[in-house]
């Protein structure tokens, strides 16, 4: 019994450490990686639920249609400028999209955007979940927004 209990929590342990996210080792040399789409949420504790936040989605890299991996991120070249072409949209308190608030932009990389290659990126609508409008893109290395709204 004792070994069966072992075997099962090394079974797991592994299970798990094969489902984490991958690491900067599975980026091209030279390259970063920015998610293909993002939403913005913040939990209110006050009222004990979810508030649902924009959503950003990357349409286009320097205008084409950007190849996304399995994984939901876009590669995209260290120290290199590109344009990224840029869908907002808000969403009802049920998570759904408001497609009257759809707005597209644009979000300038320069050379010193993405210096370190092998890392992550997320592009956030806004720097909060709250108390928004329109479509701010910014960058951030978090999936949380940059700043709680009070």
């Amino acid at each position: 019994m004792h070994r069966f209990l072992i075997t099962c929590v090394f079974g797991l342990l592994l299970a798990g450490c094969q489902s984490q996210p991958p690491t900067g080792a599975d980026v091209a040399p030279g390259a970063v990686l920015i998610s293909a789409q993002h939403c913005l949420s913040e939990y209110l504790e006050e009222l004990e639920k979810n508030h649902y936040g924009p959503c950003l989605k990357i349409i286009s890299v320097d205008g084409q249609a950007p190849p996304v991996r399995a994984d939901g991120f876009i590669e995209l070249p260290a120290r290199t400028p590109v344009t990224l072409g840029v869908s907002c949209v808000y969403r009802h308190a049920d998570g759904s999209p408001i497609p009257a608030t759809m707005e597209n932009t644009e979000f300038p990389v320069t050379r010193t955007t993405f210096e370190n290659p092998g890392t992550r990126w997320y592009l956030h609508a806004h720097r909060q979940a709250r108390q928004v409008v329109g479509c701010e893109p910014t960058l951030s290395r978090s999936v949380y927004p940059t700043y709680d709204t009070e």
